[in-house]
């Protein structure tokens, strides 16, 4: 079970740092993909990111819980 983070008297969700983080993989993806102009083959785009960014927190989630125990 993931313990809160404690700042400054203030108690915070682990998710506030495993949000940032999917959604920075997230954006470096979706620059990767518009710089290599591969956004085009993508049929629906929106729910792509969509996914690839619940894809990304998942991984995230399933690897700082390995590290943790």
């Amino acid at each position: 079970m993931y313990q809160n983070i404690v700042f400054c008297g203030l108690l915070f969700s682990p998710l506030v740092i495993f949000l940032p983080a999917a959604f920075a993989l997230t954006a470096l993806t979706r620059f990767i993909l518009f710089r290599l102009n591969l956004h085009q083959r993508i049929w629906k785009v929106a729910w792509f990111e969509v996914s690839l960014f619940v894809c990304y927190l998942a991984l995230i989630i399933f690897l700082s819980h390995g590290a943790i125990h």
